[in-house]
């Protein structure tokens, strides 16, 4: 997500060098390290009652395909446009705060979805063991005092597409300008005796291959890399948490 966030963004991002451990005494108040130490050597937790029948795996697998989805939904529908269907909005009226608000809604889809399936996934594994009853104790306890910092690392992405909206749309408007400046110029220095009706696109070859509003198209397709990249990372503490179930 980093990775892709900073090309999209045509930023220079270093490998951070610190460490897990050093990253996470910057995120816990000093509160929430005497909360965990007391998880970590308190006595195992008793074992709790489970879900009969529960399918972690099928659990998991449902809730991440739901969610991409959701998430890939409005290219599904731009790719079954048929040739006498009505045409997508023209990007030249594209307005950023439309796709603000379906990643906003996305993000909260994912962060209730998630955190549901982590609470079900937490109730299994507390069934299974002392051990695994400590480990769910000890997620609940990093869900709540991560929660935050994670909500706010991640509503910064918007702004950042944003502005990768802007300088596509922009980008796009000056290549046109120039094509058709340099047409203008191309025909106004033309021969008198050229064949009547031969236009400017045809002794410019950079005009026609211009598609007018393909920026928006290419935007679409970054935001649902974007989402799906986030998709990843908020999926990881569940990856984990049925890795450990898997261990049972």
């Amino acid at each position: 997500l980093v990775r892709l966030l900073a090309r999209l963004a045509d930023a220079d991002v270093a490998e951070s060098r610190q460490t897990l451990s050093d990253r996470l005494s910057q995120w816990l108040g000093w509160t929430d390290a005497i909360t965990l130490s007391s998880a970590l050597n308190a006595s195992p937790p008793g074992v709790a009652a489970g879900v009969r029948g529960y399918d972690a795996e099928r659990d998991c697998a449902r809730v991440r395909h739901d969610l991409a989805q959701a998430i890939t939904a409005t290219n599904r529908q731009r790719a079954r446009r048929r040739p006498g269907d009505l045409p997508p909005p023209a990007a030249d009226t594209a307005d950023f705060a439309d796709f603000r608000q379906r990643y906003l809604t996305l993000q909260q889809d994912m962060e209730t979805a998630i955190g549901q399936l982590r609470g079900r996934l937490r109730v299994a594994l507390a069934a299974r063991s002392s051990g695994m009853a400590r480990l769910a104790t000890l997620d609940t306890i990093m869900e709540r005092v991560l929660g935050a910092r994670e909500r706010s690392l991640l509503s910064a992405v918007p702004a950042l597409l944003g502005t990768r909206f802007a300088r596509l749309r922009d980008a796009e408007r000056q290549a046109l300008a120039d094509a058709e400046a340099a047409a203008a110029a191309a025909a106004g220095a033309a021969d008198a005796s050229a064949p009547a009706g031969e236009g400017a696109a045809a002794d410019n070859p950079t005009v026609a291959a211009i598609v007018p509003g393909a920026w928006l198209d290419t935007f679409r397709d970054e935001m649902q890399s974007v989402l799906l990249a986030e998709l990843e990372v908020r999926f990881q503490t569940v990856d984990g948490l049925l890795a450990a179930f898997r261990t049972c």
